[in-house]
């Protein structure tokens, strides 16, 4: 289902090529919230690891950098020309416009039910094989109790498993 763009209206509207970064990971988000009017976005971590491709129009960007107040967690470029709405002042803009929160809520819990899903059916996969995957059942946990206190780092502690 389309999201109505219409609590976009009034901000101005970047424009970017075909493989222009739109943000850059690791760098600041300075409080920036991006909406996608046209065109198709990559999110990509790391060295060059596909996360996802965004063409929704309403499609959101920046969203964890402005809520959380860290830096960009991946980057995210342009596969054709896009364009997306800005929003200088995210947070803000995210307090005075009720349906854009609503717009991020909705993309936040999405993202959490496919994890929570996704580690629960690799649980239950791996049941019966060896303890290498007990993290999993601490991944759980931490998604469903955890209260970040602004202490905790995103990522793994874990050692690599060796090849065999």
């Amino acid at each position: 289902m389309p999201i109505d763009l219409t609590f976009c209206a009034g901000l101005p509207l970047r424009e970017l090529a075909p493989g222009e970064n739109l943000v850059e990971e690791g760098e600041s988000s300075q409080g920036r919230l991006y909406f996608l009017s046209r065109g198709s976005l990559e999110v990509v971590k790391g060295d060059d690891i596909s996360i996802a491709v965004l063409t929704e129009p309403g499609s959101v960007v920046g969203e964890i950098s402005v809520l959380l107040g860290t830096t960009h967690s991946a980057s995210v470029r342009a596969i054709e020309t896009s364009s997306c709405f800005v929003a200088d002042d995210g947070e803000s803009f995210l307090r005075d416009h009720p349906e854009a929160s609503l717009v991020v809520g909705r993309l936040l819990a999405r993202r959490l039910y496919m994890a929570t899903t996704y580690l629960a059916d690799i649980k239950r996969q791996y049941a019966d094989h060896d303890a290498s995957l007990a993290m999993v059942d601490e991944v759980l946990e931490t998604f469903v109790h955890h209260q970040d206190d602004g202490s905790t780092e995103a990522g793994s502690d874990r050692e690599r498993e060796p090849n065999y």
